[in-house]
């Protein structure tokens, strides 16, 4: 990881300077919504990867159909399919489970895998409306079959009539997953050192700097502010996303996973995390409210740790999706996020077969917000 002096969990100076050295809206010409502000669509790509979870792939279809049972009711539900064949199963297993085929539109867009949150279209919303911005999805430069998932955000800008912003940096593609940032809408943005700034593992922009990323994240999600947490979670493939450990929940309130157990690979990370967020200060002086969030027990499956978190919830317009494990604590995270989301349910949704394949809920999904022009 990169080393710094700074404190952590917040700005650079340099990225600082560069924003104020930067005329008023050219560095922020967009910005990237809340989750819980309004969507016209959630886009899920319906599973078919099977080795993603191996020996269990025959439920997680059933999964998907519950998911998708939730959200469609409040907003489009807007489906990719491989194939016609591939369209035709996903079509029978949402009928046979109560959804309504009015409700949902399939969109024939070869992937490689089903994680929708990581290289679907990332929309922002500009002066002139709704954009898309391609983050040149690489597989988290882990996993060799990507390239399919690497054209999704451009196909999808193509066939929506949305203009296409290419990410980049000094002439450069910059790499960045959905599940490795999460925003208040008003500017605030949540990351990971861990993810974003190794330089050795798993490296998604190997020759950029901390400045020249901040500066990137400004530039295509209006991220005015920058929050910089450590590491993620113990069995996280993606070496750090924010989306298993911390989300807003409003313009300044903030759950921050906890772990009990000291002895616990995750008990150190965690409350470094939660030092950092308390003790950071935002630009006008004042502090977030960080909410604690338990931790399920340890969830193993063929002796592999699997990244279980009550953090990898979804905000649909009709309800707020959060996977539960068969846990003691499930019921205290329901709670917990039903406090906060007190405008539409907090649901269940069972994940102890879905996480298996290293990812849950938000992993999964992703928001399309009603295009409804700049704020201020």
């Amino acid at each position: 990881m990169t080393g710094s002096t700074m404190e952590p969990g917040l700005l650079s100076p340099q990225y600082r300077r560069a924003v104020a050295d930067t005329e008023p809206g050219r560095l922020l010409p967009a910005r990237m919504p809340a989750e819980w502000e309004a969507h016209e669509a959630t886009w899920i790509g319906w599973p078919h990867h099977a080795s993603d979870w191996p020996g269990k792939f025959p439920p997680i279809p059933w999964v998907y159909a519950e998911i998708a049972r939730r959200i469609a009711p409040g907003e489009h539900l807007r489906i990719l399919v491989n194939s016609e064949k591939h369209e035709a199963r996903a079509r029978r297993v949402v009928r046979d489970a109560g959804l309504d085929l009015a409700q949902v539109e399939f969109f024939r867009q070869a992937t490689d895998r089903g994680w929708t949150r990581d290289f679907g279209p990332i929309f922002v919303i500009a002066r002139d409306g709704l954009s898309v911005v391609d983050f040149h999805f690489s597989g988290w430069a882990k996993y060799r079959n990507w390239k399919r998932d690497g054209a999704v955000a451009c196909s999808l800008a193509r066939q929506l009539g949305y203009p296409l912003i290419s990410a980049e940096v000094d002439g450069e593609p910059l790499v960045l997953e959905g599940g490795s940032v999460d925003v208040n809408g008003e500017g605030l943005l949540l990351t990971t050192e861990e993810c974003l700034l190794d330089p050795s593992v798993q490296a998604r922009n190997p020759r950029l700097n901390r400045v020249q990323i901040e500066t990137a994240l400004a530039r295509y999600l209006g991220a005015r502010e920058i929050i910089w947490l450590g590491k993620g979670i113990a069995g996280d493939d993606t070496h750090g996303h924010v989306d298993d450990i911390a989300r807003f929940t409003g313009h300044r309130t903030v759950v921050l996973c906890q772990e009990a157990n000291p002895s616990d690979p995750n008990y150190r990370a965690l409350q470094e995390n939660r030092e950092r967020l308390e003790g950071t200060r935002t630009g006008d002086g004042s502090r977030l409210e960080v909410v604690r969030l338990p931790m399920p027990e340890p969830l193993f499956y063929k002796g592999t740790r699997v990244p279980a978190s009550y953090a990898n919830f979804y905000i649909a317009n009709s309800a707020v999706l959060v996977p539960t494990f068969n846990d003691p604590s499930d019921r205290t995270a329901l709670g917990i996020l039903a406090e906060l989301f007190q405008d539409r349910p907090v649901i269940g949704i069972h994940a102890v077969d879905l996480v298996w394949g290293l990812g849950t809920l938000h992993c999964l999904s992703q928001q399309q917000p009603r295009a409804v022009g700049m704020t201020g």
